[in-house]
């Protein structure tokens, strides 16, 4: 068998939200002297080949003749290290799959270890182990057991029994609190097992999760976001996702349905959702400040901050330092709902007990695996700051949303052009990594969808730290020319929804700074030099932006008491951005048809014209715009600011 059909299969469960979540589950495939096993961190739904580890199995098979240490902790870090001397050469810098010894104990040439929530709803059930034997008696059970070395040395001796019992080798192995191993010598054979489970337990299943839409208090998760951010940062960067379906009410409804979600169910649950869910009470307009007293009680009492928050009619809140993170603790803790509902038919939740549960928190190598699978760039300039910038899909805006996304920044591109922003959004998640960038249909000049904007943005990563408002429209023409409609368009577009974006984006930030008094929050106007200086037969555009260094102004003064920066930024002109070099509306050949330059028959008469009048000889970029925007973002000491970026066309006065 070709290593392309372990890929395959591989890729194919792994991409299944049933059966794998996180970097969790794991593939082999082996000869009779190699074994090629998931290395540790890597995950199913994209491994290619490099990802899997080479192992020597006679050097495995002689783990079993060594000693190790009584000493737990000791232990372990010497099977790690009799493991990673297995591997073959060339895979020196791999770590393969904890269950790298399991894997190799099965003569089958293929081998998948999944976690599915179905199955899991039986082996995490009080009568698992009975109903598994009626359903499936050619299977071995295997109770709850620490993971790694004791548990292979369990299935070693209980595969040996049905060996000799039933003169044949097992293909199905249970895991009590775990999942589900898979073996046979085709992926066919694997598929043929695991539609026959999938589908005996599915009959099995009197009651089926319920993740329908729900009615919630959508104001106070609005509310509760960002304070929760704070809270679980500490003032500094993090990340809250929210979500709200039927089955998370009924959890957060109280403490009877609560208590069937407070244990861990797997060492997934553990690893990725923390020490433990907290729950909070709704209490109308206290609420913020119940949540505030209850998050400081649960980190005096276990050490840490809980990565699941759930609310009494509101729903759950999912934390983490980064986004990926955040949304890896929603998903597991959605897996321990599941289990939660389909245990109720497999004689009720049986949670892994409290030394199970330390073990699990205090082994190296679920540390390792999560550390890599939760890992995040290197820290930049713009770590781990939600921001929005407005009319992304193109232009000034794209440009300004991938150097801020290159800097660490999750970016929120809003525009009226949907499919433009969500291009863009989709470029900067293959650029940067999943989560880097939402796309957020938005007009701006419309209060209800700016407001919309800002709830998206904030239940989708948990607050506002940057607001760039760069969407802008030119409609220019003489006195004569410009009617009241494009001169009202202009306005609406340049001025009015500066306020509009300013009105809303304060508002989560204004949150963060209540429960973070030291942190700062900024609001960015791209202005233009427009804003600076009058502009010939192009009034509405100039009078907009004048407009908005006063609004600017204005802002600053009120908004400075809450840490909130506002300034802005006055580009010189983006002579190849799309604004100028639109063949059929761009200002090029606008102004070319006002008569703007005298003498200009072409466009290309536009363009040196006014390159000619820039002392440093261009246009302005995307990274001029880019790099003023990083300084506003670092400085603590400017606010209310118009900052020139116009290669000497303007300058302050």
């Amino acid at each position: 068998m070709e290593l392309d059909a372990l890929i395959e299969m591989s890729h194919k469960y792994g991409a299944d939200a049933d059966f794998v979540l996180a970097g969790g589950g794991n593939t082999s495939y082996k000869t009779a002297d190699t074994l090629y096993i998931k290395g540790s961190g890597t995950r199913l739904a994209s491994i290619e080949a490099s990802g899997f580890v080479k192992m020597d199995r006679a050097k495995l098979a002689g783990i079993w003749d060594m000693k190790f240490s009584s000493e737990e902790k000791q232990r372990e870090a010497e099977v790690l290290s009799a493991m990673m001397a297995a591997r073959e050469a060339g895979e020196e810098g791999k770590r393969p799959s904890v269950e790298t010894l399991l894997h190799d104990l099965f003569p089958q040439r293929l081998v998948l270890h999944v976690h599915p929530a179905l199955v899991n709803g039986m082996t995490c059930g009080r009568a698992g182990k009975k109903i598994a034997a009626e359903l499936f008696p050619d299977a071995i059970w295997v109770p709850s057991t620490k993971p790694g070395y004791i548990l292979a040395s369990v299935c070693r001796e209980k595969m040996e029994e049905y060996r000799k019992k039933n003169g044949r080798d097992v293909s199905l192995l249970f895991l009590g609190n775990h999942g589900v191993f898979f073996a046979a010598d085709t992926v066919e054979g694997i598929d043929a097992l695991v539609t026959e489970v999938m589908v005996k337990l599915r009959a099995s299943v009197e009651t089926s999760p319920d993740a329908g839409e729900a009615v919630y208090d959508r104001e106070m998760a609005k509310r509760l976001v960002p304070e929760l951010r704070m809270l679980y940062a500490g003032g500094g960067e993090a990340c809250v996702r929210f979500s709200v379906h039927r089955d998370i009410l009924m959890f957060a409804s109280d403490e009877k349905h609560f208590s069937a979600v407070r244990g861990a169910f797997t060492p997934d649950h553990i690893v990725y959702c923390g020490v433990s869910p907290m729950l909070v009470k709704s209490d109308g307009e206290d609420t913020p400040e119940r949540l505030a007293r209850e998050f400081e009680k649960f980190v005096k009492h276990n050490g840490a901050a809980p990565k699941i928050v759930l609310v009494t009619g509101v729903g759950m809140f999912a934390c983490g330092r980064t986004k990926k993170e955040a949304d890896t603790a929603a998903s597991l803790f959605e897996d321990a709902m599941k289990i939660a509902v389909y245990v109720q038919s497999f004689g009720g939740p049986l949670p892994l007990d409290s030394e199970m549960s330390d073990f699990i928190r205090n082994w190296e190598a679920e540390s390792y695996r999560s550390g890599v699978s939760l890992a995040g760039a290197a820290k930049k300039r713009l770590s781990g700051k939600i921001s929005i910038v407005t009319g992304a899909a193109q232009g000034f805006g794209l440009g300004i949303a991938q150097a801020m996304a290159r800097e660490g920044a999750y970016v929120v591109i809003a525009d009226m052009n949907e499919a433009g922003a969500a291009a863009a959004a989709k470029s900067l998640c293959d650029a940067y990594g999943d989560g880097t960038a939402i796309s957020v249909g938005a007009n701006v000049s419309d209060e209800q969808s700016v407001s919309d904007m800002i709830d998206t943005v904030v239940l989708a990563y948990g607050g506002l730290d940057i607001f760039v408002n760069n969407a802008g429209i030119v409609r220019a023409g003489s006195l004569e020319e410009m009617t009241k409609a494009n001169f009202e368009l202009v306005t609406s577009v340049n001025y009015t929804a500066y306020f509009l974006c300013a009105k809303y984006a304060c508002v989560p930030m204004k949150i963060q700074h209540a429960y973070a008094p030291d942190r700062m929050s900024d609001i960015i106007e791209i202005n233009s030099k427009s804003g600076l200086a009058g502009s010939n037969k192009n009034f509405a555009y100039a009078g907009s932006k004048f407009g908005g260094i006063g609004l600017t102004e204005s802002f600053a003064l009120e908004l400075a008491p809450y840490g909130i920066k506002v300034n802005a930024i006055c580009p010189g002109n983006y002579l190849d951005g799309p604004l100028w070099t639109d063949p059929e509306r761009g200002l090029f050949v606008q102004y070319l048809k006002a008569g703007k330059v005298p003498g200009a028959k072409t466009v290309e008469d536009v363009k040196a014209y006014y390159e000619s009048k820039v002392p440093l000889g261009r246009g302005c970029l995307p990274e001029d715009i880019a790099r003023a925007l990083f300084y506003i973002v670092e400085q603590q000491y400017e606010t209310g600011q118009a900052l020139p970026v116009t290669g000497g066309q303007e300058m302050l006065k």
